[in-house]
């Protein structure tokens, strides 16, 4: 009953959402005006991994009464790693002539292929032209820990009662960040940290155990939508939150989380105002290239904002971005997951997968891009 209600076909309002994320966090790092709080951007991308990749590991285990842990972490790598991989190489070819005077490029290309990033930039300030991956490395560390941790819970817990325990974890995860406000530590040892900063990721991976396991939880939800949806206009007011303000640590981290998950429940149903808002077609190409957006944009950014006006880095860095993304995308990225998706289902040449095993868009259509999925998490 359960599995027929809720389904993880292709939505492409969630490409949308990820669309109106990037842009949010290329705004922030441009340094326009209005916009400097627009670093919580990021907060949506981590609701949205912790939905998605809760979903798939609940079903699977759902249907299998186990997960496969292998596959999972093979999925994630040859989603992720070709795509950094190519970002890092050609930074360290192109950093030395863009930055002559840096003397720590390799060094910190290394902390970033590594996923340290969130506790290198934290505690030893590194790497520092590479700041963004620091979200990479926070969603990484969730992948290796939470698919056992999740098994754990869910063969402790009550049967069909494991948002219980997940719920637990959310609002612990937030006083464990109020935590060290209160202790006085600082704005950025506080941001960047996966320990500090796994609360979204906890909070869609609540939305998505309450959608499984508790039928018809996001019809109930959107019934009440009215009442929550201040929450995603009470966004644009975040923006005005200064960087080193702590306050976003202690209560505007959590606002926007919470209005990810309002918006979330509200495309589920596949239409309504929200969803053919977030389903428009320059969002959706935007989020679908959003992974690649976030990789190249920083040192994009970071470069022409030393030069050049505010509206001319945003234009020419959403640009240049959205192209680098895009040939790495349609080149790298879609072989990566066209032989990860066919060796997995035998075919050792790497050819696409039938169209059975795909997630589908719309009327029963294959998706393309390699069998690319909604459940193909990119940040």
């Amino acid at each position: 009953m359960v599995l027929k209600e809720f389904k993880l076909g292709y939505n492409p309002a969630l490409d949308g959402l990820r669309g109106v994320a990037i842009v949010l966090v290329l705004l922030s790092h441009a340094h326009v005006p209005l916009f400097e709080g627009a670093f919580l951007g990021v907060d949506l991308f981590f609701v949205l991994s912790g939905f998605l990749i809760t979903s798939l590991l609940l079903l699977e285990y759902r249907s299998q009464g186990r997960i496969q842990y292998w596959r999972f972490y093979r999925r994630r790598f040859f989603r992720l790693m070709p795509a950094l991989a190519l970002f890092l190489a050609t930074y360290c070819v192109v950093a030395p002539l863009l930055w002559p005077e840096l003397d720590d490029i390799h060094q910190d290309a290394l902390v970033s292929l590594l996923y340290l990033a969130d506790y290198g930039i934290a505690f030893f300030d590194s790497p520092g032209t590479l700041l963004h991956i620091w979200s990479l490395s926070v969603e990484e560390h969730f992948y290796l820990v939470w698919p056992p941790l999740l098994v754990l819970l869910l063969r402790s817990a009550q049967p069909g009662a494991v948002w219980r325990p997940i719920a637990l974890l959310c609002l612990l995860a937030w006083l464990w960040r109020v935590f060290w406000v209160v202790q006085g530590q600082q704005f950025y040892e506080i941001f960047f940290r996966f320990d500090t900063r796994v609360s979204g990721l906890l909070m869609g991976s609540l939305l998505a155990a309450l959608a499984i396991e508790k039928p018809g939880f996001l019809q109930q939800l959107r019934a009440r939508m009215h009442y929550a949806m201040w929450l995603p206009l009470a966004i644009p007011l975040l923006m005005a939150l200064d960087w080193d303000n702590q306050s976003a640590m202690v209560w505007g981290i959590t606002v926007v989380e919470m209005a990810a998950v309002v918006l979330l429940a509200a495309v589920q149903q596949r239409s309504g105002l929200v969803y053919d808002m977030l389903s428009a077609p320059a969002l959706v190409k935007l989020g679908t290239l959003s992974y690649g957006i976030y990789l190249w944009h920083y040192p994009v950014v970071r470069y022409l904002r030393a030069d050049h006006a505010w509206p001319v880095v945003v234009v020419l860095g959403l640009l240049i971005s959205t192209a680098l993304a895009a040939l790495s995308f349609h080149t790298l990225e879609r072989w990566a997951m066209r032989y990860r998706d066919g060796a997995q289902h035998g075919n050792a040449r790497g050819a696409p997968v039938p169209a059975h095993a795909c997630g589908r868009a719309g009327k029963g259509r294959p998706t393309k891009a390699g069998c690319r999925t909604t459940a193909d998490a990119l940040l």
